[in-house]
């Protein structure tokens, strides 16, 4: 009987692990944004121009009196914010992150270099 309870358990807290990592997935601001592929087509006088657009879109953002809005507004404007943020890093091309662990490594091979 108790390997039948624990057997129930044990599915039951598999199953609801599997499901949280498939709503995790989706994302309510990146509707309006462009995918990968896209921005890859893109030339860069358009990638420019789609800054600039998003720079416009933002200072349009800030300009409002967000307390005049309602609850499901703000949080329109905020994934909106999120989904212009994510692709405008994806149009700036990113930069290069080194981690405190990959600098140590560094330094170290250069002192065995040198």
């Amino acid at each position: 009987m108790k390997k039948k309870i624990y057997l129930i358990a044990l599915t039951m807290l598999l199953s609801v692990g599997a499901f949280n990592s498939y709503a995790s997935t989706v994302t309510d601001g990146a509707l309006t944004a462009l995918t990968k592929e896209q921005i890859a087509t893109m030339t860069t006088e358009q990638k420019q121009a789609r800054v600039e657009e998003i720079k416009t879109r933002v200072n349009e953002i800030k300009a409002m009196k967000k307390s005049e809005l309602t609850k499901e507004e703000r949080k329109e404007l905020r994934t909106e914010l999120k989904g212009l943020k994510h692709e405008a890093n994806a149009l700036g091309g990113g930069g290069v992150y080194l981690s405190v662990g990959a600098i140590i490594i560094i330094i170290l091979v250069l002192i065995l270099i040198l």
